[in-house]
């Protein structure tokens, strides 16, 4: 099964000190239990006892130093590796993915500067234990970088002070080092440093969350920074700032998938055990109807995340087509996870609000994910930006396989410039189709057609290029081809059913359709948009068998199938 069980997992990493912190990490959650777990969680406890764990067990000193600064050969910065140790802490809860999260972006400065001793620095405090934060975010300004208000005085003596706040830093309360962006004051030219947050002049203003996570607001007073502590400088320093979201930010997704597969144990196992009106809840045609499309969208949203994870340990100078799936995860599958809760919310009803179920946490979280830094019309522009070469530049290159097998990500900390999307190449998205025999893969493509017959008959105009709204329109009809893409290829490498894909695409189908609606409706759309727009609109092909057999043989038996114990009494794992 796809999905993951952690009590029964099909797969095992390919190398014994990942499958042993996979394993560990497992046992700590099921040997916690559901009743500290929520415990803490309602008391908005600091995760002090998970990063014990991370400390004793050395874990992200293994997950997250490159090769060339571990302390042994185990250390690798392997994104196949890293995606399941997210997914695991977002089934367990958002707080403790959320610690990991901001390490990972905290790290992406350092590993990318040129300044060896603060990478040294770096893996030292990963082998004690340390945490990172990315000081980036302002109060007034978010993550605009131009508007940074951080600020970094010369000095006689070649040293620096560090003048300004950042706002939203999550683990700002206790990172070892904090990366931060600012400017010079003589020069203006940006500057990555790094701070301790431990430091006298280091203001710890508040968290500005209610929560077990430490969001903070802080201050750095006249902050001391000596060129030991610069990371990057001017366009150095930006492309840092960017390609550390680019490499972290997809994380996103896998606390989606992580929290959504708890989520869906919770309610069809809380449905099944239900009975009105003398039968089961999960008899009900329209129960069925929502676990079914619940899972059919979390398979895709698994699906799309492990093979975005391919484009990006494969990513190279020539070859960063990871930079439009990337954003695909980030934004596609984290509002796929906010439905597929909503979904189940309708299932479980009353009982999502109760305080010992994880459901509480679910519906809680799995809204911020498509929300942190305006994810998802940042991530939609972003898309936007590839839709010329996608659609319409057919290159020549050649398949990327699943990348499964451990090794050091190296391109993703050597990246370059961030600029130049738009020469980015890619291969007929039509390959993939042409390879499904699923009907509902056919109408998408149908539908696919019609949307580059569109932009090519009658692209925006100068006035609609200026409408945001018009292309966050057009961008999400965009998304969705790519993330059929995605889907397809990577059900070449996973085990899934025909069933499950043609429900997947079934999905998308009336999703498109939904879609070309919204974007026919736009004040700005022309007679001919229009037109192409209701062209657009299918209805998916249904096939009675075929639902029938995946929620016997697929959905039904989940009921049951895993449940985290109360008192930690399930512990061995």
């Amino acid at each position: 099964m796809i999905l993951l069980n952690p009590t029964r997992r099909t797969h095992s990493q390919p190398d014994a000190r990942s499958e042993e912190i996979i394993r560990k990490t497992i046992a700590f959650f099921e040997a916690k239990g559901k009743e500290r777990i929520k415990a803490d969680d309602h008391a908005r406890v600091w995760y002090q006892d998970f990063l014990d764990f991370v400390r004793e067990e050395r874990v992200f000193a293994t997950l997250l130093t490159p090769a060339a600064y571990g302390a042994d050969d185990d250390a690798r910065w392997d994104t196949a590796r890293i995606c399941e140790f997210a997914e695991i802490l977002g089934f367990y809860g958002l707080p403790y993915w959320y610690t990991f999260q901001v390490t990972v972006l905290g790290l992406g400065p350092i590993w990318m500067s040129p300044n060896e001793e603060a990478k040294r620095r770096a893996a030292a405090a990963l082998e004690d234990g340390g945490i990172f934060a990315f000081g980036l975010s302002e109060q007034h300004h978010g993550a605009d970088l131009y508007s940074s208000e951080m600020e970094l005085e010369p000095q006689a003596d070649g040293t620096y002070l560090a003048r300004g706040g950042k706002y939203y830093i999550g683990n700002g309360n206790k990172a070892a080092m904090v990366s931060t962006f600012g400017k010079r004051t003589d020069t203006g030219e940006w500057t990555f440093f790094a701070a301790d947050s431990q430091h006298e002049h280091y203001e710890l203003v508040k968290n500005v969350v209610a929560s077990q996570n430490y969001v903070s607001q802080y201050r750095l007073n006249d902050y001391p920074i000596t060129e030991a502590d610069v990371l990057s400088r001017g366009d150095h320093a930006w492309d840092s700032a960017l390609n550390t979201v680019n490499v972290g930010k997809y994380n996103l997704g896998w606390a989606s998938i992580g929290i959504c597969t708890h989520a869906l144990y919770e309610a069809i196992t809380h449905a099944a055990n239900r009975r009105l009106y003398g039968m089961s809840v999960t008899d009900f045609p329209h129960v069925r109807r929502m676990l079914t499309e619940s899972y059919a969208r979390l398979v895709a949203m698994k699906l799309v995340a492990l093979r975005a994870r391919d484009y990006m340990r494969t990513a190279c100078a020539d070859d960063r087509r990871y930079l439009l799936f990337n954003p695909v995860v980030k934004m596609k599958v984290t509002t796929e996870g906010e439905r597929v809760v909503h979904l189940l919310w309708d299932v479980i009803a009353a009982r999502a609000f109760e305080k010992d179920m994880m459901f509480e946490g679910a519906a809680r979280d799995i809204s911020a994910l498509p929300r942190l830094e305006g994810t998802v019309h940042v991530n939609i522009a972003l898309i936007v930006k590839f839709m010329a070469s996608y659609l319409f530049d057919d290159a020549e290159l050649l398949p990327i396989p699943a990348q499964t097998e451990p090794g050091n990500d190296d391109f993703l900390f050597d990246q370059g410039a961030a600029r130049g999307l738009g020469k980015i190449r890619f291969p007929s998205w039509e390959i993939a189709f042409d390879a499904s025999s699923s009907p509902n893969a056919a109408i998408l493509r149908e539908q696919a057609g019609v949307l580059r017959e569109m932009l090519a008959s009658t692209p925006p105009s100068e006035e609609q290029r200026k409408d945001i709204d018009f292309l966050m329109a057009i961008g999400s009809l965009f998304t969705l081809i790519v993330y059929g893409q995605l889907v397809l290829e990577a059900t070449e490498n996973e085990d899934v059913s025909d069933d499950v894909v043609d429900e997947i695409f079934g999905v998308l189908v009336a999703d498109f359709s939904q879609a070309a609606v919204d974007l026919h409706s736009k004040p700005s759309s022309s007679e001919e948009q229009i037109a192409a727009c209701l062209r657009m609109v299918r209805k998916p092909a249904f096939d009675a068998a075929r639902y029938d057999r995946l929620w016997e043989q697929e959905v039904a038996p989940l009921a049951g199938a895993y449940e985290l114990s109360w008192d930690g009494a399930r512990a061995a794992v």
